[in-house]
């Protein structure tokens, strides 16, 4: 059974009824709710069947996206961005909470998204498929689970290249899962967006040198 703050119905059309679940809410979920949607994943396989394909190509079927964002030049600009991406610090945007940044960068681990827009909130979970660890990159990929509105995997890694440009990078294969990120298409690609831009933002503030 949902939680009392999970009971949320939609109107849509003025025909229909639509059951909001613990994804959409009202308001915002306290720690012990969010650590309890987390473990109720723990278990859970992966929403979508081509795990792992942000390290290869992009799967048909889905929307893909790529951003890549100038850093800086030189080795101390590359370990301040690796040292980011280890602590979660892409995801450090007003309206985007990590649940939690202490989680290790390590295959396996387990988060919550926990976003604020439009007035309400929701949460999507995500776990770590693989890590890439290398002189020169760094960074990981998670996929969604069965608590997550979309379906897919997305890529956040940092690269110093032979010219010692850094760059961080975003890549993402996804396609809406949940039946209300379907009927808000075009808000859910505009929000996806703004993800990107912060998060690029946030690794430029990162980056420098403090």
């Amino acid at each position: 059974m949902l939680e009392p703050w999970a009971k949320m119905t939609i109107a849509v059309a003025g025909t229909a009824t639509i059951a909001v679940s613990q994804m959409f809410l009202i308001h915002r979920p306290g720690e012990r709710r969010i650590r309890e949607v987390l473990a109720s994943q723990e278990g859970a396989g992966f929403s979508y069947a081509e795990v792992g394909a942000t390290r290869i190509e992009a799967p048909a079927g889905y929307q893909v996206h790529r951003e890549r964002f100038a850093l800086g030049s030189g080795p101390g600009v590359f370990e301040r961005a690796r040292q980011a991406v280890r602590q979660w610090e892409m995801f450090e945007m007003g309206w985007i909470e990590l649940c939690w940044p202490d989680a290790p960068i390590a295959c396996g681990s387990t988060v919550a998204v926990l976003a604020h827009h439009l007035g309400f909130w929701s949460l999507h979970v995500a776990r770590i498929v693989y890590v890439t660890d290398e002189p020169r990159k760094y960074g990981f990929a998670y996929g969604t689970l069965a608590e997550h509105a979309e379906s897919g995997e997305e890529w956040f890694g940092v690269e110093q290249r032979e010219d010692d440009s850094v760059w961080y990078e975003v890549l993402a294969f996804s396609r809406e899962r949940h039946v209300l990120a379907k009927i808000a298409y075009p808000f859910t690609r505009s929000l996806q967006r703004k993800f990107r831009a912060d998060s690029g933002m946030a690794m430029q503030r990162a980056a420098v040198e403090p």
